[in-house]
């Protein structure tokens, strides 16, 4: 509808010979009493056309009102265009949404907009854990808006497969494989994995094994434990990840760059810039030219590189393969880390501005008020599939969906196990429910929804079925603000708001009634428009809509 208002502005702006600056803006405003949508077309243009606001929109408003679609145009303040629609145009909007089906919503806004989104990138050194839940909600959700909306989106998952981390991960496993054959071991070390998938790789191996691996040298031994315990725990990660409906469509392995040589080309055009020097044995590059606050190190005395230098080296595969918009998907503390990599990009003469991080904040797990503890080092883990077991995988999405990313999270668990309206996915999936028990009782008395023509529309003249109506035709438009904004949180609660007008609606009138079919009719489809505006958004939030409950 804003896009409608605003091509009909610019038609009546070409029409009156007046030139124009685009970047105005249709908005819904704060107070309903002013309108159901305002513009600012007549501030944004008054230098452009040398005239006073109040002048500017008085011509827009005596052109733009002799269209059928507006009840009024009246301008407020220094030159507002304040908007009342016809309620025929909320009929014909409607039937638009029933025609669209599944299809509402989808456009072209995003064309030709390459985007990667790389989201979780977990180290491959044990189970998904609840923060790994939240970036997948995030990251899915926003592709998923972002296909809808036209953009070519794209799903990446970053394996840290190499370096010291995974070198852990063999030593903690080959401690717990001695154990299963008697050895002798000291305290397990603090900095190893304790976990108890550990304990249950270790045995799997050994299941393979045996004490074959005891013949082989300390380094081959490690080897092969590092890779075993890597492939299973990738194994156990995309597992995870199909419960919780999230896919990848690629996943970027750290020892494959390593292999292919990224690690020293990014290094080498670091060098040919000039951006390097070295210290101390070790090799620095000078970011601090680029606004880093000190230089930092990429090859350290011992000859190994640092964590920053795969990291380099990744990020150069990404601008290489021709995306638009690069989206990295982060934790809190990786703040320090984003201002060596944005130098490197700029030292690599990259464009910097496609590159935008985005962090999502700490999650508190709350049980009976109390937060639960978890990390990974010590066994306490709270895994994705933990989780899934625990409230299941539409209420773990949508609370992780429910606030905007820059937000701490509290997931209150009893909350979310809860099936009453307190819980707001209940509350959603129920609407859903609810409307297919309504069809389907129409159905048994003969209303059908294929006899409602246009003008039996008209019968829907309350204010609560034209407010229902006008935020459907919102739908779009938020949208567009999750993709420009990066903020899914938004569709969840514009689903919460539609679902609560539902069933405010459903408990204030009588949807069928057999003595009024043309009503029972209007308000059938009515309902059904809902229902297919929820489960879309639902659907974009990788959340099911079933059809009882």
């Amino acid at each position: 509808m804003k896009t409608k208002i605003y091509n009909d502005i610019v038609k009546s702006l070409k029409k009156i010979n007046l030139n124009y600056n685009k970047n105005f803006g249709v908005e819904v405003p704060n107070i309903p009493e002013h309108g159901d949508f305002s513009s600012n077309v007549a501030l944004v243009n008054t230098k452009v056309l040398k005239k006073k606001p109040h002048d500017i929109a008085k011509l827009l408003a005596e052109d733009l009102s002799k269209k059928r679609d507006y009840k009024s145009i009246k301008i407020a303040g220094p030159g507002f265009l304040n908007f009342k629609l016809a309620t025929s145009l909320y009929y014909k909007e409607l039937k638009k949404i029933g025609d669209a089906g599944t299809d509402y919503g989808k456009s072209d806004y995003g064309k030709s907009q390459k985007v990667l989104i790389e989201f979780i990138s977990a180290n491959p050194t044990g189970p998904l854990n609840v923060v790994s839940a939240r970036a997948g909600a995030y990251g899915d959700s926003l592709y998923r808006i972002m296909d809808h909306l036209g953009f070519e989106p794209f799903r990446e998952f970053y394996l840290n497969d190499a370096g010291n981390q995974v070198d852990i991960l063999a030593e903690s496993l080959e401690i717990r494989y001695r154990e299963l054959h008697g050895h002798e071991v000291e305290e397990f070390p603090v900095e190893a994995y304790h976990g108890e998938y550990i304990k249950e790789l270790a045995f799997e191996l050994n299941t393979l094994e045996g004490t074959k691996l005891f013949h082989m040298t300390e380094d081959d031994r490690l080897e092969r434990m590092k890779n075993f315990a890597l492939d299973e725990i990738h194994k156990m990660q995309i597992s995870s990840l199909k419960r919780f409906d999230v896919e990848f469509d690629n996943w970027m392995s750290e020892k494959k760059l390593r292999a292919e040589g990224t690690l020293e080309e990014a290094l080498s055009y670091l060098a040919e810039a000039g951006c390097t020097y070295e210290k101390d044995d070790a090799v620095f590059f000078s970011s601090t030219k680029f606004g880093d606050e000190k230089d930092r190190v990429l090859i350290k005395a011992d000859g190994n590189p640092t964590y920053l230098v795969p990291d380099i080296a990744y990020h150069l595969t990404k601008y290489n393969r021709g995306f638009n918009i690069i989206l990295d998907v982060l934790g809190p503390d990786h703040h320090g880390h984003v201002s060596k990599l944005r130098a490197a990009i700029k030292a690599l003469e990259l464009d910097d501005s496609k590159l935008e991080i985005i962090y999502l904040q700490h999650i508190n797990l709350l049980q009976d008020g109390e937060i639960v503890k978890m990390s990974k080092r010590t066994g306490k883990i709270i895994t994705m599939d933990d989780l899934i077991d625990e409230v299941g995988k539409d209420a773990a999405r949508y609370f992780f969906l429910d606030r905007r990313p820059s937000a701490h999270l509290d997931f209150d668990l009893e909350l979310a196990k809860k099936k009453t309206s307190e819980n707001p996915v209940f509350y959603c999936q129920y609407a859903y429910a609810r409307i297919n028990s309504v069809l389907k009782k129409a159905k048994k008395v003969k209303l059908s929804l294929k006899k409602c023509k246009d003008i039996k529309l008209k019968k829907l003249s309350k204010k609560d079925e034209l407010d229902i109506i006008k935020k459907m035709l919102e739908f779009p438009a938020i949208l567009q603000l999750c993709a420009d904004n990066r903020e899914p949180h938004r569709l969840a609660g514009y689903v919460h708001e539609l679902a609560s007008m539902f069933h405010k609606y459903y408990a204030k009138y009588k949807i069928i009634d057999e003595e009024n079919p043309d009503l029972s009719c209007a308000r059938l489809y009515l309902i059904s428009a809902v229902q297919n505006v929820i489960s879309i958004s639902l659907g974009l939030m990788g959340i099911s809509s079933p059809k009882k409950m």
